[in-house]
């Protein structure tokens, strides 16, 4: 037996002023808004969501997460390059190869709560 979808919505149209001035005082500006959208939009990939969960362990390079992945190489790095201009990830040079790490502790965080939650681990 499937789950039945209920909505539930107000019975009256009443607004909470209280609330309504505290939600709004909270809003981040519009720019903000659109840039967290198109973050999210960046982590709508499975692809990069298992890049970024491999690079949790320990810095890789290009190789090796195509390896991981099992994926080419060219579609790693792909992206990795989309990643970076949003300053998800990060690289540095040794000799001819390129290792690739978590640009900061709050990818890692995000990361991590994220599928605690989806393991039922957070309150929901």
């Amino acid at each position: 037996m499937g789950e039945e979808i209920c909505q539930v919505s107000c019975q009256v149209n009443v607004i909470h002023q209280k609330q309504v001035k505290q939600a709004t005082e909270m809003m981040p500006e519009e720019h903000l808004v659109s840039d967290a959208a198109e973050l999210f939009s960046l982590l709508g990939d499975n692809s990069r969501l298992r890049i970024l969960q491999a690079l949790t362990a320990t810095e890789l390079c290009v190789c090796d997460l195509a390896a991981i992945l099992n994926i080419s190489s060219s579609a790693v790095s792909h992206q990795l390059r989309l990643m970076r201009t949003k300053g998800l990830v990060r690289y540095r040079k040794e000799g001819k190869v390129a290792y690739y790490s978590l640009a900061d502790n709050y990818v890692r965080f995000v990361l991590s709560n994220t599928f605690e939650h989806l393991r039922g681990g957070l309150s929901r």
